[in-house]
């Protein structure tokens, strides 16, 4: 029996993105983000609060990095996500992180994530139910441990973390349960014969 739960956020898996941009200082801040998904082939989208330092570091330096969390490095990105720039405005120095300048963008890549996406900003999206950033993907960079090979990122040896909005835990991945685009073609062509 189904029972009502309520008004909620009830999606599950989210993303657990580390965000990163540049002030315009050139100080790097990193904040962590479960509202975000591809939109595009070569685009992201974030559902980000416009108060964050990180869209507002964003808006002026029109570039950004998403990297994806994994578990060897859950404790800093909780903390990115615990932490607010408005009020530690030197968040990432604190945890020890290395920054490398992306060779594509304005924007700061963090070195102990595993996989990071890095963006131009293309807009943002501002109405009444919805604030976005989308940024386009100029390129994908990722360390060599989580590169199958066929030159793609492999889901397994990524341990990316997923974020619960049920109790609000961090998971991880660890089995792959079938193929896209394979998994269902039994019922495919049951569908068709009908």
């Amino acid at each position: 029996m189904r029972k009502d739960l309520g008004v909620q956020p009830a999606v599950f898996p989210m993303p657990v993105l580390m965000v990163a941009a540049y002030n315009e200082n050139g100080v790097v801040n990193v904040m962590n983000a479960a509202w975000g998904m591809v939109c595009g082939h070569d685009k992201i989208a974030l559902f980000l609060d416009e108060d964050h330092k990180t869209t507002k570091n964003i808006k002026a330096v029109k570039a950004f990095t998403v990297s994806i969390a994994d578990k060897e490095h859950m404790d800093a990105a909780d903390f990115f996500g615990i932490a607010t720039g408005n009020k530690m405005p030197d968040k990432f120095a604190k945890t020890g992180y290395h920054a490398e300048k992306s060779a594509y963008v304005n924007a700061p890549v963090i070195t102990e994530f595993p996989a990071a996406l890095e963006c131009e900003l293309a807009e943002i999206i501002d109405t009444e139910n919805m604030y976005a950033i989308v940024g386009i993907i100029k390129n994908v960079s990722a360390d060599e441990k989580v590169i199958a090979e066929n030159g793609k990122i492999d889901p397994l040896k990524l341990n990316a973390l997923i974020f619960d909005q049920f109790q609000y835990g961090y998971y991880v991945a660890t089995e792959k349960a079938g193929q896209a685009w394979d998994a269902g073609k039994a019922l495919m062509k049951a569908a068709q014969e009908k």
